[in-house]
C-alpha cells in the first residue's frame, strides 16, 4: 500500500503558517494533482481536496482522531476556495493519516468517483481496523490460512453467487465452527505450502465434525512460496475488493471479516512480500473414509484433562473423495 512520504510533512513544518491559514503542497504529485497535505498554525496535519463547484462536500466526525469538514480555506501553496478537509487532531494517528492519504491519492487517480465518496469509503474501511493499529503482523501460518479462505471466496463463490450472499457465507471470522456455512453445506478451508503432499494441520476434535444438518466439505489449497509468483495475500484482498466494489453492504461485511481475522491495512506492504503460486485446489467430501478425529471416534470419549488436540492429515491418497478440483464445475447454490 502506498503511504505518504514523511518528507512532505517535514518540508511543510519548516515554514509554519499563522492565524487561520494553512501551508500546503501536493501530497503525491506523481499520481494525483488534486490531493494536498497541509499544516495549520497549531501544527495539526490536514489532507485537502479542492472541490469543484459541482462537487458535494462531506462532514464526518465518526473516525477517532480524524475529522472531515467542508470549508472555505485560504491555503498558502494552493488556491483559496472550497475544500474537503481531513483534519488529524491526534498525533498518534499520523501513521494512519499517511496510509489514508496514499490510498486516497491512488483512488482519485484511477477512478471517476467524487472526492466525497472516495473519502467516505476509505474512512469507512479504516474505521473497522482502527482498534488494531498498531497491530502485529499475522503469523506466516495465519497468512497462509487467510489466503486459502480468500481464494475460496474469490474463485469458488464470488464467480457464481451475488456478492453479498457469497460474503455472508464466510462465517469463520465470526466464531462459527467451519469457515464457510450456508443452508445444507459447511466448508472447512485449509492452505499448505508443504512440498511433500497435501498435508494440513487440524485444530481440535470439532473442526472436522459434521454440522448438525447438511454436508461437510473440505477445501485444500496447495501453494508454493516463490519470489517470481504474481499473487500475494495483498493481491488477493484487492481482488476481492474489486469484485465487491459495486455493493457497499458486501464491502462492509468483507472488511469487517478481515478485521476479525486480525488483518490490518497498515501492514499491506509486508503482506505483499510473500508471493504465492497455487499448485492445486481440491474440494473433498468429508464422509466415511476421510481422515479425521472427532469426539465420537475416540473410544470411551476424550480422556479427562485433555483440553486440546492438534493433528495432521495427508490427503494424497484420498482422491476418490474429491468432489471438484475446478471451481467452474462446483455448484455453490
Amino acid at each position: 500500500m502506498t503511504r505518504l512520504d514523511v518528507a512532505v510533512w517535514n518540508q511543510l513544518t519548516t515554514t509554519p503558517p499563522s492565524g487561520s491559514q494553512l501551508t500546503a503542497r501536493l501530497a503525491v504529485p506523481d499520481i494525483c494533482d488534486r490531493l494536498l497535505v497541509g499544516v495549520d498554525s497549531q501544527g495539526q496535519r490536514h489532507l485537502l481536496l479542492r472541490l469543484r463547484d459541482d462537487e458535494e462536500g462531506l462532514q464526518d466526525g465518526h473516525s477517532r482522531g480524524l475529522q472531515v469538514v467542508t470549508t472555505e480555506l485560504s491555503v498558502t501553496g494552493g488556491d483559496p476556495g472550497r475544500y474537503l478537509d481531513i483534519v488529524c487532531k491526534d498525533a498518534a494517528a499520523h501513521e494512519v493519516l499517511d496510509l489514508i492519504g496514499g490510498e486516497l491519492g491512488q483512488r482519485l487517480s484511477s477512478t471517476t468517483e467524487s472526492p466525497s465518496r472516495a473519502v467516505a469509503r476509505i474512512l469507512s474501511k479504516w474505521r473497522r481496523f482502527w482498534g488494531q493499529i498498531p497491530q502485529q503482523l499475522l503469523s506466516r501460518d495465519g497468512q497462509i490460512g487467510l489466503y486459502a479462505e480468500l481464494w475460496f471466496l474469490a474463485f469458488w463463490l464470488l464467480r457464481r453467487l451475488p456478492t453479498k450472499e457469497a460474503v455472508t457465507r464466510w462465517r469463520g471470522p465470526f466464531g462459527s465452527r467451519h469457515d464457510f456455512e450456508w443452508l445444507g453445506r459447511s466448508v472447512e478451508v485449509k492452505g499448505t505450502t508443504s512440498v511433500r503432499a497435501a498435508i494440513h494441520s487440524i485444530n481440535g476434535l470439532e473442526q472436522l465434525a459434521r454440522p448438525e444438518t447438511g454436508d461437510l466439505l473440505f477445501f485444500s489449497l496447495r501453494m508454493r512460496e516463490e519470489a517470481g509468483a504474481k499473487d500475494s495475500l495483498l493481491t488477493l484482498v484487492q481482488e476481492c475488493r474489486v469484485r465487491l466494489e459495486p455493493d457497499d453492504e458486501a464491502v462492509t461485511l468483507f472488511e469487517t471479516a478481515l478485521a476479525r481475522c486480525g488483518y490490518s491495512p497498515a501492514h499491506e506492504e509486508e503482506y505483499d512480500k510473500t508471493r504465492l503460486r497455487v499448485v492445486s485446489e481440491r474440494l473433498y467430501r468429508v464422509e466415511e473414509g476421510f481422515p479425521r478425529l472427532t469426539p465420537d471416534r475416540i473410544q470411551g470419549g476424550v480422556p479427562s484433562g485433555v483440553e486440546y488436540v492438534q493433528y495432521d492429515i495427508n490427503l494424497d491418497s484420498f482422491t476418490h473423495l474429491v468432489l471438484a478440483s475446478d471451481p467452474d464445475v462446483f455448484d455453490p447454490t
